[in-house]
């Protein structure tokens, strides 16, 4: 875990002391307009806090409830929701996904480009599975991080995937399935194939076996009236050392999208996906008394999900294309990372203290979540920015969570 420029120091004191200080320090200093951040055990939330405004246009305060877009959070919902189905008997995550969904057969591979600017396919060597969909090696990328896919939708007017669009996700693979590692919309074909077995939408799948039973009653695809006056305002920063006044808020989306994406839009709080943390800390259950305890996923599926699930390949960086939605990242610089079943895994300690073989996910708007399975330890951490790992939201995550390791 890099800090790209130095985030506020914390003041001395207990744990909610500390962590108010580095919160309510980097929102003074016009580093992020507003975040909201907890920090939890298997027991329960260990801390919790809320700086800044959700946007600055109304300047309406941020607070601990505050509805977020967690966008590719989404995916390890959908990848817990297709370990159900694969416990169930279902789904297979070593067969071809095309005896589900016939349209992953035949695939294609991108190899590159013709002296006219025409792409160069030939048929994909192998299979794709459920297992490759869901740990980014299907060769199916995301246009944002790999510019020959971009080329490709350009050159032959498909869709991106921000349209919402189904057509936007027919688009050939960068690689062989299971030959290489490419962060990509594999999850949300995982997604179409839940809903191919169970006949249903994948938000009523999400619903009834993840949200409902972990009393996540403000996650969902679509904001509820009780949901929308709380909605947090994505805000693009033009460059690394743009302060609040220099941020531009961006209007919503319009156009509902045509599917229930299995790797991004969905809205939660971080209080809400905390209670999913938890879930993964207790091994597949949340203990909470106020709520009869259910067990979401069987203990050993959590666990066989939160290993390495892509053998001598590793998770390294990605390289923008799209400078607007994200800058070049790589989490945890010099530290082996592989990928878990819809998380990555660091495979040794990280710097900030969290253990070997915990998993850690991330949302598109600088969203970031991990849980540590050894300590118990785990936490949520939001701002609503573009583009992605944009330097201040960043060092001030890294800080977060080595403050969190300081109980």
């Amino acid at each position: 875990m890099e800090l790209v420029q130095d985030p506020p120091t914390p003041p001395g004191g207990n744990l909610t002391e500390r962590l108010d200080g580095l919160l309510a320090a980097s929102v003074d200093g016009g580093r992020v307009p507003g975040v909201v951040a907890a920090v939890v055990d298997r027991d329960g939330v260990v801390y919790e806090g809320a700086f800044g405004v959700r946007s600055t246009a109304t300047g309406d305060p941020m607070t601990v409830d505050t509805v977020l877009q967690v966008a590719s959070q989404t995916k390890s919902l959908t990848g817990i929701a297709c370990l159900q189905a694969v416990d169930a008997g279902l789904l297979d995550l070593d067969a071809p996904a095309s005896e589900v969904l016939p349209e992953l057969g035949d695939l294609e591979v991108l190899e590159g480009f013709d002296g006219d600017g025409q792409p160069i396919l030939r048929p994909a060597v192998g299979q794709v599975t459920l297992r490759q969909l869901l740990t980014h090696t299907s060769g199916f990328v995301y246009e944002f991080w790999n510019a020959d896919c971009l080329r490709w939708l350009e050159a032959t007017g498909t869709p991106g995937l921000t349209t919402g669009r189904v057509d936007s996700l027919r688009r050939p693979l960068a690689f062989d399935p299971g030959t290489d590692v490419g962060y990509g919309i594999g999850p949300e074909w995982a997604g179409r194939v839940l809903e191919a077995v169970t006949g249903r939408r994948l938000g009523e799948v999400l619903a009834d076996g993840i949200l409902g039973p972990l009393g996540m009653d403000d996650t969902g695809y679509a904001a509820t009236p009780w949901m929308s006056d709380r909605l947090a305002t994505t805000h693009f920063a033009p460059s690394p050392d743009a302060r609040t006044g220099d941020l531009m808020p961006l209007p919503p989306t319009e156009e509902p999208w045509e599917y229930d994406s299995g790797g991004a839009g969905v809205l939660s709080t971080v209080p809400d996906f905390c209670r999913f943390v938890r879930m993964v800390l207790n091994d597949g259950v949340l203990d909470d008394g106020d709520r009869p305890r259910e067990r979401i996923l069987a203990a050993d599926t959590l666990a066989a999900a939160c290993r390495n699930s892509i053998g001598e390949l590793r998770f390294i960086h990605e390289t923008s294309a799209v400078a607007a939605v994200s800058n070049d990242f790589e989490y945890l610089p010099g530290v082996p990372k592989t990928w878990g079943l819809s998380w990555v895994v660091n495979e040794e300690a990280g710097p900030s203290g969290r253990s070997p073989d915990s998993v850690f996910g991330a949302g598109l708007f600088n969203t970031w979540f991990w849980a540590d399975r050894t300590t118990g330890l785990g936490g949520v951490f939001a701002t609503q920015m573009l583009p992605y790992f944009h330097p201040p939201a960043w060092d001030l995550y890294c800080a977060f969570e080595a403050e969190a390791y300081r109980l």
